[in-house]
């Protein structure tokens, strides 16, 4: 199931809403009686019966649902607009990237990973799909791109064991963890670089957990252009969403509603050869199996 945060027309009031399963109609959450002011409040207070619910009118044609509005006729924003922390991100949580990470820094690697690479990405608004991307040409001179599946928890969670991680999992969706290496590099950490306003798009909605087998494995690609950037499996992860979730739990509580951004595969723009960066007039397109396309423009 696909739940989303769109407008209508040219009115401005953000409204949620579920995908039918034809993916053509938007069924507004109002129209089953329920009020929730935000998708933050939806991932942290949707009861199972409500789930279950809108998941049986998801197959209900149009006519039968006040409200219902279709796609073509509405724009869709980031489903979580305005997180309410810091995303936390995985770096180099793929082997390839990792391998091509140290080539593009001189850096020899072992092609061990023994511990996860965590790191923080300020948000103070997520970029809505087909929004265009801010170049920075002052400022940054190797834009990049990151596809990666993204999780988001339900409940808080602290002192989770990896068989429980699942139960924990609200729903999934695809974020662009859009990066300068120029200001990676200049200062020795990830933060600054990664956090520039518009640097986060993300969409175009959650999956629902129970959508996927867990651990979900799906197809993760990314086009530059048309050209096939990215093609890997989140199959392929170094550190699972089992890992994860127990090892942060073991030392923090994680919050309901904490976004988790699993790391990118190989084929970013550092680790062509040459490197080949993003400018002005490039369409990058995420793509992730059973979740959708995530479609941005750099302005």
């Amino acid at each position: 199931m696909k739940l989303l945060t769109y407008t209508v027309g040219s009115r401005n009031r953000q409204l949620l809403g579920v995908l039918s399963q034809d993916e053509e109609w938007v069924y507004p959450l109002s129209s089953f009686g329920m009020d929730y002011k935000s998708m933050s409040d939806v991932v942290c207070s949707l009861s199972d019966s409500e789930l279950q619910l809108l998941a049986h009118s998801t197959s209900k044609q149009p006519e039968k649902i006040a409200g219902a509005v279709n796609v073509h006729e509405i724009t869709i924003l980031a489903p979580i607009p305005q997180p309410a922390q810091d995303i936390i991100c995985l770096g180099i949580n793929y082997m390839a990237h990792a391998e091509e990470s140290a080539r593009f820094k001189n850096e020899s690697f072992s092609g061990e990973r023994p511990y996860a690479v965590y790191f923080s990405k300020r948000v103070n608004s997520c970029l809505n799909p087909n929004e265009n991307i801010p170049s920075y040409p002052t400022l940054v001179d190797s834009l990049d791109y990151e596809c990666e599946l993204a999780v988001i928890l339900k409940k808080d969670a602290k002192n989770v064991s990896p068989e429980d991680a699942k139960d924990y999992i609200f729903g999934y969706t695809i974020l662009n963890d859009v990066s300068a290496r120029n200001i990676q590099n200049r200062h020795k950490q990830w933060y600054f670089g990664k956090s520039l306003d518009g640097f986060c798009p993300m969409g175009p909605w959650i999956v629902t957990a129970d959508s996927f087998a867990f651990p979900p494995k799906l197809q993760l690609q990314t086009h530059v252009n048309g050209e096939l950037r990215q093609n890997a499996n989140t199959s392929d992860l170094i550190f699972g969403l089992e890992h994860i979730i127990s090892e942060l739990s073991e030392g923090m509580t994680l919050k309901a509603g904490t976004i988790i951004s699993t790391g990118t595969p190989s084929g970013v723009g550092m680790g062509m050869t040459p490197p080949t960066f993003l400018k002005s007039g490039d369409v990058v397109e995420c793509k992730i199996e059973g979740i959708g396309v995530l479609k941005n423009t750099v302005e």
